[in-house]
């Protein structure tokens, strides 16, 4: 049972349930739009309802009032010209309204981003050239070395203690 409430419970499934009611909403609005404005424009240059579309693949077809065929195969090609028609309609919305957007909006959030690591860099760098500065110029207080030893002895250039300020 514990995993099964932590599958319920992961966010996808969730985000997932979600899509589905919305595409079952959004799946009337867009067959309103194809029988109250596409078929209508369809209309316009044949018969308003594209189911009437088809042709006779075998003798002459008749139908009945139901729409079942008596005689003939009838193959009902506008039915699919309207589910063509649904899906491309649907697919643009939900490019157009969703996708591009959203896009556009990771496009801008990668290029934020980008800049961001680019000023991180930029300070990380500056950072290390003042800390080379410093030590730049602490070599020059203390004067040229003169081998690769551990610098705490006496050697020429280090001043000896004579001459130097108490808090270097």
């Amino acid at each position: 049972m514990a995993g099964f409430k932590a599958f319920l419970m992961r966010g996808n499934v969730i985000d997932l349930a979600v899509a589905v009611v919305i595409g079952a909403a959004f799946t009337n609005i867009v067959n309103s739009v194809v029988k109250g404005v596409i078929n209508p424009l369809v209309g316009a240059f044949g018969t308003q309802d594209l189911d009437s579309y088809q042709s006779c693949l075998k003798g002459p077809c008749e139908v009945d009032d139901a729409g079942n065929a008596i005689s003939g195969i009838p193959i009902m090609w506008g039915t699919v010209l309207s589910a063509v028609l649904s899906f491309l309609i649907t697919a643009a919305v939900v490019y157009f309204l969703m996708v591009l957007p959203m896009a556009k909006v990771l496009a801008k959030r990668a290029a934020h981003d980008k800049a961001k690591e680019g000023v991180q860099e930029t300070l990380e760098v500056s950072e290390l050239e003042v800390l080379k500065e410093i030590r730049d110029h602490l070599v020059s207080q203390r004067g040229p070395s003169t081998g690769t030893g551990s610098g705490t002895g006496g050697g020429a250039g280090s001043g000896g203690g004579l001459g130097k300020h108490p808090t270097s």
